[in-house]
């Protein structure tokens, strides 16, 4: 008997973990046998990992092999295990010296003559070998940029199997990743090309700096999807870790670009408005996949026509509103992805959408329906809401307003300001701090929360509100450059919940 052992890494959401691959060459008839609970597609493996072995020049054994995936209770999802599964039976056949072998991770899909494929998910692969303890991860040649992300463990990148082998006999090197040089990415939309809505402009400038929900309602064509696009222009980069954590979900829904492969500006999301809630929040056959709210993290998820969405759709968003996370459960177990974004919502005031209201031919009743679609608690989370009107004819000849780049620097003021305050408990931006914080180590002066409370007694808004409006007052006073938020911020915070909703 002849075993030979080979490590591997398991991806379920943005979480890996080290699976140890063993191959036994036994007596009994020539076949492979794959346990420890593989999916279809690692089920198929048996046969890619034979062809490529003998079309890489190396004899494959004439006799029973078994292969074993441990952890054996942990569902084994995809072909990332290829590369690992094959080194693994030519251990077994003696094949191989040992010492790299044991001290090194191996990812990536086989071709049937050898070649290496790229597969998902290798950011977070390489995070939790390295998270593990381990010091080498070959990868893809293709890969290597993803994985070179990773600092303070090897990345070595193989074209195909015969590579991979003549590195682990000591015949050959194989490739490391060039320093990464992220290029600059200009944007060609800029803040200054909307016209008019001041207000409109002012409310995204407070909802950048606190990291907060935005709602605009209005008729079409007064630069709603304008506005809502050039957000995130005035948002402050992504900090290294913030990156990491984006790219890896991205990595994992196969949208990484390949001449880009760390994304460090705050993604823009915009799905359908006939996208359905797995396409939303995530989901799908097997290990679900992230969906729109997840790949948005750290971003702007804008959901354009929002009255037009189902309702189902729309209430699946409260959870990842609340807990910045998804955790969604499938046959093949629970994946868990991070799902804190900004939710930018625009809808028109009614079905039949005029440019004026008073060419509105839709019934009282239908107008209420309309927008009733989005319930009380979901609206009760959108810090700021705003109806825009109509530009009027002498905005056209008004001087340009503000540039992004000059909004944005007020904006990356705002924002350091509240994480230096905010730094000591964890929280990076105004959205994240809890109520009770606010209410009590961070409690406002009496006069500036005498207006909460008199909304809180009329019952304007709801305890939830009243934190959300004050989240609101903290953005606006870093703006101002205040120390904290007084009377007027606090005024502000209410009059944007409230303003012109309905």
């Amino acid at each position: 008997m002849a075993l030979g052992r080979a490590h591997s890494v398991a991806v379920s959401g943005v979480d890996g973990q080290i699976v140890e691959i063993e191959a036994d060459i036994g007596r009994g008839l020539p076949a492979v046998h794959l346990v420890g609970l593989p999916d279809a597609a690692l089920q198929e493996s048996r046969d890619r990992i034979r062809a490529a072995v003998t079309n890489s020049g190396e004899e494959w054994p004439d006799s029973k092999v078994i292969l074993a995936l441990s952890p054996a209770t942990l569902p084994k999802v995809g072909s990332v295990y290829d590369l690992a599964l094959s080194l693994a039976v030519l251990d077994a056949a003696k094949k191989l010296p040992r010492r790299q072998l044991r001290e090194s991770v191996f990812l990536g899909e086989l071709a049937l003559d050898g070649r290496l494929r790229v597969v998902r998910g290798i950011l977070p692969a390489v995070l939790a070998a390295k998270s593990a303890g381990w010091g080498t991860v070959v990868v893809p040649h293709r890969a290597m940029a993803e994985a070179g992300l990773v600092s303070g463990i090897e990345i070595l990148g193989a074209r195909d199997l015969a590579e991979v082998v003549g590195w682990l006999r000591g015949e050959r090197y194989l490739p490391v990743p060039e320093p990464f040089e992220q290029g600059e990415v200009s944007s060609a939309s800029d803040l200054s090309e909307v016209v008019g809505q001041a207000d409109a402009r002012w409310a995204l400038e407070v909802a950048a700096a606190g990291a907060h929900h935005v709602m605009l309602t209005g008729p079409p064509g007064i630069g709603k999807t304008m506005l809502a696009q050039r957000l995130p222009g005035i948002l402050p980069a992504l900090t290294e870790q913030e990156s990491l954590e984006v790219t890896a979900i991205h990595s994992v829904a196969g949208t990484l670009p390949e001449d880009r492969p760390l994304i460090d500006l705050p993604p823009f999301i915009a799905p359908h408005h006939s996208s359905s809630v797995s396409a939303l929040v995530g989901g799908g056959s097997g290990m679900a996949k992230p969906g729109a709210v997840s790949r948005a993290h750290r971003g702007i998820l804008f959901l354009d026509e929002c009255a037009e969405i189902g309702v189902k759709v729309l209430e699946a968003l409260r959870t990842p509103l609340e807990d910045g996370e998804v955790r969604i459960a499938r046959r093949d177990g629970v994946a868990r992805y991070p799902a804190r974004f900004q939710l930018i919502l625009a809808a028109n005031p009614c079905p039949c959408a005029p440019s004026r209201d008073a060419d509105c031919v839709c019934a009282p009743a239908a107008r209420r329906r309309y927008l009733g679609k989005l319930s009380g608690p979901l609206l009760d989370r959108v810090d700021i809401r705003v109806r825009m009107q109509a530009v009027a004819t002498g905005a056209l000849i008004d001087e340009v307003g503000e540039s992004t780049a000059d909004v944005r620097a007020r904006v990356q003021a705002a924002r350091e300001g509240a994480a230096q305050r905010w730094s000591e408990y964890g929280w990076r931006t105004n959205a994240e701090v809890p109520g009770p914080a606010l209410r009590q180590k961070f409690r406002l002066t009496r006069t500036a929360l005498a207006p909460v409370e008199r909304a809180l007694r009329k019952g304007v808004i709801t305890a939830r509100g009243a934190d959300r409006a004050l989240r609101v007052a903290w953005s606006v006073a870093d703006l101002a450059g205040a120390a904290m938020p007084g009377s007027d911020e606090v005024v502000m915070a209410l009059d944007f919940r409230d303003r012109g909703f309905q």
